[in-house]
Order: C-alpha cells, then sequence, then structure tokens
C-alpha cells in the first residue's frame, strides 16, 4: 500500500541542516495526524530525520532511498500545534 502524503516538501539540493528545518516548518502547517513526504539528498538527513522523530511527537512512519534521494513520510503527532 502506497503512503498518500497530505503535502510534499521537495528539499533535494539543499545541504544539512536545511531539511530538516524545511521540515518542521511544513510539519507547523499541518494538522495533527496529517503525513509529510520528504525528498532530499543530504546523506545526514538519515540520521537527522531519526533523532527528530524520536526526540518529538511526530512519527516517521516510513523512509526509503532511491537512486540518490532520500524520501521520508512523518506523520505529525497529536500533541503538536499548528501554527
Amino acid at each position: 500500500m502506497a503512503l498518500q502524503p497530505d503535502n510534499q516538501l521537495d528539499a533535494r539540493g539543499l545541504p544539512c541542516p536545511l531539511p530538516l528545518l524545511k521540515a518542521k516548518q511544513a510539519l507547523s502547517r499541518l494538522a495533527p495526524g496529517q503525513l509529510l513526504e520528504v525528498q532530499a539528498t543530504d546523506a545526514g538527513s538519515w540520521q537527522d530525520f531519526e533523532t527528530f522523530a524520536s526526540h518529538s511527537d511526530h512519527e516517521l512512519v516510513s523512509r526509503e532511498t532511491r537512486d540518490d534521494v532520500y524520501i521520508y513520510w512523518i506523520r505529525k503527532g497529536p500533541g503538536a500545534a499548528s501554527v
């Protein structure tokens, strides 16, 4: 079953820590429970997104690599406030 994101973020070509910072901004605009898909090319983002999810109310639902692109699906946590 393919994940159907509520929003997508293209962070390809951005150096660390910008993919994560842009993802945090995008998550702030989502309602709790909505799903964000992030595409990044920074290899450090693999660990950054895992650490972020483990220290936040958000869930890293899935992640994968396609060629040189890292793709993350993050569900906004129920306790996370919207802007």
